[in-house]
């Protein structure tokens, strides 16, 4: 998920500084900004500092991008005026402890919508401290947005009224990726490696029983886990999915993990399909280069040569925005969030963080290209997805390629949002 930043606690107004990036709608927001009631802030908690940090940028970036979206427009009309959105950016260095005592700063900012997503373990964190937080004090309570941390506990058994999930959890991506595995008859053997964290093991759990649904002739030949963030070199791991004859590797891998992986994998010129869950994402393609050709599988809720004149034109917003090469890693499912935020907030009237989440249950979006519901029954937002392979740019297919690398991902599988719906065991307790 490479603006090179790094702060504790950063505050920024979302209307000021847009410049350039804002056409009329811009201008129409400074106008009405003297007149907008104070600013509604949404705290984000991510990793801004340590092994994850480029991460945590981009997800700054595509969220700021929202906020701007949403304040050129005016920002949001509650029932005592307009209101600008505000990010408020606080750094969780990647820890749960930490991500808890900026939960704590928050919280005492009153402020009432929490974003996070890079860590599932950290999510569930999250989420089981803002249950005990509403529960103890109902005039500041919280709404957690998730943009990616992926467990599918989080919207079955450990889901709660007060998270909502803006990405496809492990399950639908795993599925998505098994459609795929399925109908390719030159995978024989698999070699599972996995982030040794809630959502690794979901990942790891999750392909072996879609391969002994989908391909039982499929052998598992390794299923491996890793030190989240710690590992610095790869190519022992790489060495042991050559031994081990693997015609194929499944990963959750994301961040500088999946980036130092692959790298590896390049180095040793491991002859081998990767079919992940991030390998279109932050730095993996450039790392990749012509080994990745053909090899590398991925799946998304979304991605630059998904195609189409919305798309394309969403795209081109993104670019303008944020023109430098490396720089270059639109997630529109966060964009969505901000969206979807400012529809629920428009409806319910208020910023009250209870109004909001009972607008955000069965709310459907569609900017055009992309329509999306956030399911009531378990806060699982149900959206297209895509299974995609990497290319060079200018292959058929691939018409746009990755921060500058050359190379692009083009669609081997589009599953419209009904095709990606999954089942829930979720027992949604209401306040």
């Amino acid at each position: 998920m490479k603006g090179r930043w790094t702060r504790a606690a950063v505050v920024v107004l979302a209307a000021l500084g847009l410049g350039a990036a804002l056409t009329a709608g811009g201008a129409h927001a400074a106008s009405t900004q003297a007149s907008a009631g104070k600013p509604i802030q949404l705290a984000l908690i991510e990793g801004m500092s340590g092994p994850f940090a480029d991460a945590g940028a981009a997800v700054e970036r595509n969220l700021r991008f929202g906020v701007e979206r949403v304040n050129a427009r005016g920002g949001v009309t509650l029932a005592d005026g307009r209101h600008l959105l505000e990010l408020v950016v606080l750094d969780s260095k990647g820890s749960t402890e930490a991500a808890l005592m900026q939960l704590r700063a928050a919280a005492d900012r009153h402020i009432g919508f929490i974003l996070q997503g890079n860590s599932s373990a950290v999510a569930a964190a999250l989420v089981a401290a803002i249950d005990r937080q509403n529960a103890r004090e109902p005039e500041n309570r919280e709404v957690f947005l998730n943009y990616s941390a992926d467990d599918p506990a989080l919207t079955n058994a450990n889901c709660s009224f007060w998270h909502f999930r803006f990405d496809a959890h492990a399950g639908m991506r795993m599925d998505a990726l098994a459609d795929v595995i399925a109908a390719d008859q030159s995978i024989k053997k698999v070699y599972l490696l996995n982030q040794d964290y809630s959502f690794g093991h979901d990942v790891s759990t999750l392909a072996r029983a879609a391969l002994a649904k989908d391909r039982p002739d499929i052998a598992v030949v390794g299923d491996e886990f890793h030190p989240i963030g710690r590992v610095k070199d790869f190519a022992p791991y790489i060495a042991k999915i050559r031994a081990a004859g693997a015609d194929a590797v499944i990963t959750g891998n994301w961040g500088n993990d999946l980036t130092l992986l692959v790298k590896a994998a390049r180095e040793q010129g491991l002859d081998t399909k990767f079919y992940t869950f991030y390998g279109n994402s932050l730095g993996a393609p450039a790392a990749l280069g012509e080994a990745g050709v053909k090899r590398v599988i991925a799946v998304a809720d979304w991605h630059p040569n998904a195609g189409g004149a919305a798309s394309d034109a969403w795209y081109a917003a993104f670019r303008a925005r944020y023109p430098a090469a490396q720089d270059d890693y639109p997630v529109l499912r966060m964009e969505m969030l901000v969206e979807m935020l400012a529809q629920a907030m428009t409806k319910a009237g208020s910023a009250q963080p209870e109004a909001v989440a009972r607008a955000l249950e069965g709310m459907r979006f569609d900017n055009g290209f992309h329509p999306m519901w956030m399911r009531a029954d378990d806060h699982q937002v149900i959206q297209p997805l895509y299974v995609m392979q990497m290319d060079k740019q200018g292959t058929p297919g691939v018409r746009y390629d990755n921060e500058g690398s050359g190379y692009g991902f083009r669609t081997v599988l589009a599953l419209p949002a009904e095709r990606t719906a999954p089942a829930t065991v979720c027992k949604m307790k209401r306040p």
